[in-house]
């Protein structure tokens, strides 16, 4: 018997949950690795499904997610927007914020250092955790406290609390929270000029990340051992380990982290994007704009090598001719070529002006495309 229209079977909702989870997890790992554009995509159609199906569990999971990319982009105007839509959904539900939803409202209040606003939302979730007995609730609640302790200048309470946590790493599998434990503990002992014990602690967790594929931690111990040799007086290390660091970050997501390298930088006597207006790294194919930021080009290599043909001569003027036979090893023909130029110079535009009503690089000429020769642009060799 044919199933009644807008029914729904156990099968069904089997593969809809199936293709939802996947869904998370794409979104999940596309955080992990601060790709946030893809994570946010991903998170944002499961959170929509998870809250037709009235998984609110699942729902959650996706806000925590988005709230920690809002705060890593230091968009507060989408952290308050999510914040009221939780506080709407559990009215018209009534239902509690899980506890891991009070430790990410307290990391979204830690960015903006409002630290005393961070500590009373971990210790919320602490609450929720002991009273419900979930170990992994309790980790991050703790985990929370000890890093409110630590922007507050309460080391010993901040290291307390570490110690804590190690209890509960030894029986629960969390990574990730360890690591981020780990790094702390690092940077407690350098605030106490505990060095080598700093140094050493940092080594270790440099050998875990080889486990825990996290590019946000990854860039953070870096940061934390050019600080810590820059504090030890040896600025050749800090200098290498935070290069490597800005190298590593992608300042359009990550943009305290980022921030808090160059302040580190210009302390050294660097200031590394401070005088380019566009930065184009050759081996790792990133490219990375004064006031955008690190651009995705989402391997689009065509738009690519357009650019660094452009950045190789400012001011040369590339007629529709050269172009085609440059970026497309092909004889020019107008008919199939001139829109294929156009939309190409449009698109390259769009990712790489500031303003593209108003562009200050890519520059058309009655014969051709060009670079314009103002802007400071530099070609790094290097990965």
């Amino acid at each position: 018997m044919a199933k009644p229209a807008g029914s729904a079977d156990s099968s069904d909702i089997s593969v809809l949950t199936k293709d939802v989870d996947t869904l998370f997890e794409l979104g999940k790992l596309y955080y992990d690795r601060s790709d946030f554009d893809l994570a946010e995509e991903r998170l944002e159609q499961a959170s929509n499904l998870f809250y037709k199906a009235k998984n609110f569990d699942q729902y959650l999971k996706s806000q925590n997610i988005l709230l920690r990319i809002h705060a890593e982009r230091e968009d507060n105007e989408q952290i308050n927007s999510t914040k009221e839509k939780l506080q709407d959904l559990v009215l018209k539900e009534g239902f509690e914020l899980s506890a891991k939803t009070y430790y990410t409202l307290g990391i979204c209040a830690t960015y903006k250092n409002q630290l005393d606003i961070a500590l009373e939302y971990f210790q919320k979730s602490l609450a929720i955790g002991l009273a419900a007995d979930d170990k992994e609730d309790m980790c991050y609640a703790i985990n929370g406290i000890a890093i409110a302790y630590f922007m507050m200048g309460r080391y010993a309470d901040s290291l307390r609390e570490i110690y804590n946590l190690q209890v509960f790493f030894q029986v629960l599998p969390l990574m990730e929270l360890k690591l981020s434990s780990q790094i702390l503990n690092g940077a407690i002992l350098r605030k106490q000029e505990r060095y080598d014990q700093a140094l050493e602690v940092f080594w270790e967790c440099y050998a875990t990340l080889r486990e825990v594929k996290n590019m946000y931690m990854y860039v953070y111990l870096l940061y934390n051992m050019g600080a810590t040799y820059q504090s030890m007086g040896n600025n050749d290390l800090a200098r290498t380990y935070m290069q490597l660091a800005k190298r590593s970050v992608d300042g359009k997501n990550l943009k305290q982290l980022s921030r808090y390298i160059d302040t580190k930088l210009e302390e050294m006597g660097i200031r590394p994007n401070a005088d380019f207006d566009l930065i184009f790294n050759v081996a790792n194919n990133s490219v990375t704009e004064k006031k955008k930021g690190k651009v995705d080009f989402k391997n689009q290599f065509i738009l690519l090598d357009l650019l660094h043909l452009f950045i190789k001569t400012p001011g040369h003027v590339y007629s529709k001719e050269i172009l085609v036979k440059k970026i497309w090893n092909q004889e020019y023909d107008p008919a199939i070529h001139d829109n294929k130029i156009y939309v190409t110079i449009k698109r390259l535009r769009q990712l790489i002006e500031p303003d593209y009503d108003k562009p200050k690089y890519i520059f058309r000429s009655k014969n051709g495309y060009f670079l314009n020769k103002s802007p400071k642009i530099l070609i790094e060799q290097h990965s």
